[in-house]
């Protein structure tokens, strides 16, 4: 068998097989110690904007460079610029992380290098991707008639689902737009103030402009007022605005909070009016038999989406659109031209018929993977082990003197605040010294590379988020992100007033 030489990278075609087997057994090699040293990496990039920039050449290689200059770029660039959401001290955002067989299925996915456009391009991919939904389906408990799709994120799978309610309004929106038409009313749809920036973004990129968003307010726990959301209808429905969808969300991004679903979908169908819950976050909790309450109503939503990339362990991207009319999503999308029409597309689904894209990544595959590998037991374990986990941490700071819980603890997201609640003449004063109190003790224990924390406002007051949601994070991890921040209070704390 010929040896590979450096002049190879010179020859026209791919890497050769032999240099393939190398390079892929190391790049297995280290992606394994990544892991296993990941907690030696400081969580948060310790570095400036602009210097890994400044470490790049300005202009691309003229020639080829080895394979093993490239990865030692990893190592010597690229790490020190990363920040690690992979590591058990992520506790920002809404924390994820990929796992062993996601990886694989990446990396299956991208050697096979599918379009899933039609059934033809991608037999595969296409039959993988209804299974792989409908087995989530019934591990989550949904209604057997919602069909599932896989977008990238949640925000292409909201902005999907209010195509497809817009679609049912019967306007003709599909054929001859909106802009310029008299005989078209203010199209109306409402979510939480809680609710997440993607769906105003989706009803901006749907021409139907931010006035057609209306916010209803939330409750002292940070959910939809149903009371509220039913007047606003009414209110709209007399002065000529046309209600046609309702979002929900199971799960909201400041707080984790649980918008009363049973009630809004009452008011949905009374009004028939498209009910869309967002369940990117929470939903995942629902393969916990136990914890299947937390889509009590959702049963008869019209769209749910949830993504498997926050909190199913599987690398990012994945979303998954739950519909139980993918005949207006495809009237909302569908269009066949001629180089695309194949004998067979009358009796298949075609992913091309249910979006904005043509061509899509065999997502599929990573997630059947994940659910093979873990099993319906072992995903609902390792949800189960992060809410206890979230759980422990809110209780410790219900028992110290100097923190306080914001909002309930539904799932594994934590909202605390540290100093007490002050009251009376010196609120304002006060006020403002805890939040610059919360911001820099959040800034010192993220600066510290250790644990890495983020932050949201509730009731106007600047309040920390801890979120668990790793694959790999311990009780250990979650005490000492504790004891980083008590050790910040220390350091920073000072009279009120």
């Amino acid at each position: 068998m010929p040896v590979t030489t450096e002049m190879d990278r010179f020859q026209l075609g791919d890497m050769s097989a032999e240099e393939f087997r190398r390079y892929g057994h190391e790049i297995i090699d280290w992606i394994a110690n990544y892991f296993e040293h990941i907690e030696d990496l400081p969580v948060l990039a310790q570095i400036e904007p602009g210097d890994l920039k400044a470490q790049l050449p300005s202009s691309p290689p003229e020639q080829g460079e080895s394979m093993q200059t490239i990865l030692a770029d990893i190592d010597r660039l690229i790490v020190p610029a990363l920040t690690h959401w992979s590591h058990p001290s992520f506790f920002a955002y809404f924390a994820t992380s990929t796992s062993a067989p996601g990886i694989f299925g990446e990396l299956l996915s991208a050697a096979f290098d599918v379009k899933s456009m039609l059934w033809r391009t991608s037999p595969a991919s296409t039959e993988l991707e209804e299974v792989a939904l409908d087995w989530l389906r019934q591990m989550m408990g949904l209604d057997a008639g919602m069909s599932g799709f896989i977008y990238d994120t949640a925000s292409v799978s909201s902005m999907h689902a209010i195509a497809a309610a817009r679609e049912g309004v019967e306007l003709r929106i599909r054929e001859e737009g909106m802009s310029g038409r008299k005989d078209l009313p203010l199209l109306r749809v409402y979510a939480s103030e809680q609710a997440h920036s993607s769906i105003d973004k989706g009803i901006i990129t749907l021409g139907l402009g931010q006035r057609s968003l209306r916010k209803i307010p939330s409750d002292k726990e940070f959910r939809m007022d149903a009371t509220a959301l039913a007047d606003a209808i009414d209110e709209d429905k007399r002065d000529g605005i046309l209600p046609f969808c309702v979002v929900a969300t199971v799960g909201t991004t400041s707080t984790s909070s649980i918008d009363p679903v049973p009630a809004i979908v009452e008011i949905c169908q009374q009004h028939k009016l498209w009910l869309h819950v967002d369940a990117a976050y929470g939903g995942s909790a629902a393969v916990v038999p136990e914890m299947r309450h937390i889509l009590k109503g959702c049963e008869r939503a019209d769209s749910l989406v949830l993504n498997p990339h926050k909190w199913l362990f599987t690398p990012f991207d994945l979303s998954v659109l739950y519909c139980k009319h993918l005949d207006l999503l495809r009237r909302a999308f569908s269009l066949v031209p001629e180089y695309l029409r194949t004998p067979e597309q009358e009796k298949v689904r075609s992913g091309s018929d249910y979006g904005v894209q043509l061509g899509r990544r065999f997502r599929a595959l990573k997630l059947w993977m994940i659910i093979r590998y873990f099993g319906h037991e072992g995903l609902a374990a390792r949800i189960r082990e992060h809410c206890r986990l979230a759980q422990l941490f809110a209780s410790w700071v219900e028992a110290a003197d100097d923190w306080e819980i914001m909002a309930p603890t539904p799932f594994a997201l934590v909202c605390f605040r540290a100093g007490p609640s002050n009251e009376g003449e010196a609120e304002d004063v006060s006020g403002k010294r805890l939040d610059a109190l919360n911001e820099a003790i959040m800034h010192g224990v993220n600066a510290t590379g250790k644990a890495l924390l983020s932050h949201t406002k509730l009731n106007d007051k600047l309040t920390l988020r801890l979120s668990i949601g790793n694959i790999r994070t311990t009780e250990k991890h979650v005490r000492q992100v504790w004891n980083l921040l008590n050790e910040q209070l220390r350091l920073l704390s000072k009279p009120l007033a």
